[in-house]
């Protein structure tokens, strides 16, 4: 996808200074890393990563050889197992004769926009009513651009089903749920892309629920001791790691085999292999500017650790609404949160890194809202396509 880079520069000069010193700041570390030979672990959460185009580019920045593993949730594998972004046709469920009670809020239901290839290919693998769906796509309703799959007919469902299957393979082959689906997703998903370059992509614990039946068959595949086990090992071989709009991320990278927030300290004293936050620096793009308040009033004053020694709550301490996260993150020493939407933030960040680091970059994120960013989505629904289940028992 070939877009021009000059928007994205002055994405980068409408920023604010300070959102603008974090993000030098932690471009230069990247760029740093990345030349001695470091690794990055992206932590992503779901809806504006998929909707901004970051997981496209994070699977675009893994092919590259930037990202060298990555979290993310059930509903995130979900939507790439789908294509990313969709196209559906959205309708009263209740003229289909859905009763109210079983529809969401807004009585909604969806067609996928499929090709007929696609069609065809779904429906040598499961029973579709093709009335069903020429009857959805008949009536009025809206065109829009969403995360693939979901509640759509019949993607949400070939999804469902085909997520039972990816769990009975993986479980047979003693694999994670996600190194499974991988191998038959699109080179342009982090799925795909992680595979292909035999690196972890893995749902954290606290994103299992989410996915409809994407995120049981992954929570099904191996045990939560093993999860948290290869989430220890990847987050440890990490010297970057980027939280991207993301929530419950103490639970996420402390969890419990880290020992310099404390929570593995008896994993370590009982003989298990443990790891530590301790040196690595620790990013997170978010939007709440509380995060930057936490942080500064760990930097000057210790008050984040001085609250947890003591015993004392934070949120009064302080006087701002304490998320865990900043906990944590606050504490690091090398910690650098970066306020702003990650819309503008990757592209930048991605930018910077094909100029410093020689990189041909073959996809560019930019945001939702913008000329290009409309251009990014469509391209997205038309080229990033849906798993291909014969791969999967290649």
């Amino acid at each position: 996808m070939n877009l021009p880079r000059e928007p994205i520069e002055k994405l980068y000069q409408n920023l604010p200074a300070t959102t603008k010193t974090a993000l030098d700041k932690c471009i230069s570390k990247i760029i740093e890393t990345k030349k001695n030979g470091g690794k990055i672990v992206a932590v992503t959460g779901s809806g504006p990563n998929l909707h901004e185009g970051v997981t496209t580019l994070i699977a675009e920045l893994i092919t590259k050889g930037i990202i060298d593993g990555v979290t993310t949730s059930s509903a995130v594998i979900a939507h790439e197992m789908a294509g990313t972004l969709d196209e559906v046709h959205r309708v009263d469920g209740r003229q289909l004769d859905f009763p109210a009670d079983i529809l969401p809020k807004g009585n909604i239901f969806e067609a996928s926009i499929l090709s007929p290839d696609w069609l065809k290919q779904i429906s040598s693998e499961m029973i579709i009513d093709p009335n069903f769906l020429e009857n959805i796509l008949a009536l009025k309703g809206d065109r829009i651009i969403k995360a693939a799959g979901n509640m759509a007919y019949p993607m949400g469902l070939r999804t469902e089903n085909l997520a039972k299957e990816i769990m009975f393979i993986a479980k047979s082959k003693g694999l994670p749920f996600e190194a499974v689906a991988g191998k038959g997703a699109d080179p342009q998903t982090m799925l795909g892309a992680a595979v292909r370059k035999n690196i972890p992509v893995l749902v954290t614990i606290p994103q299992l629920v989410g996915g409809g039946a994407v995120g049981l068959a992954i929570g099904d595949s191996i045990s939560l001791t093993e999860r948290a086990t290869r989430i220890a090992a990847m987050m440890d071989s990490a010297d970057i790691i980027i939280e991207s709009a993301v929530a419950l991320t103490q639970e996420i990278h402390d969890g419990p085999f880290e020992t310099y927030t404390g929570h593995g300290i008896w994993a370590h004293w009982e003989g298990y292999s443990t790891y530590s936050l301790k040196g690595k620096t620790l990013i997170r793009f978010d939007l709440d500017p509380n995060l930057q308040k936490a942080w500064d009033f760990e930097k000057k004053s210790s008050q984040v650790q001085q609250a947890i020694d003591k015993g004392l709550p934070k949120t009064k301490m302080m006087d701002i609404p304490f998320r865990m996260e900043m906990s944590g993150f606050a504490r690091l020493e090398n910690s650098i949160p970066v306020t702003g939407d990650i819309g503008v933030i990757w592209p930048i960040i991605a930018l910077r890194l094909e100029k410093e680091l020689g990189l041909d970059l073959d996809f560019m994120s930019y945001p939702q809202q913008s000329p290009e960013g409309q251009k990014m989505r469509q391209w997205i629904v038309e080229n990033v396509q849906p798993i291909e289940k014969k791969k999967l028992y290649n």
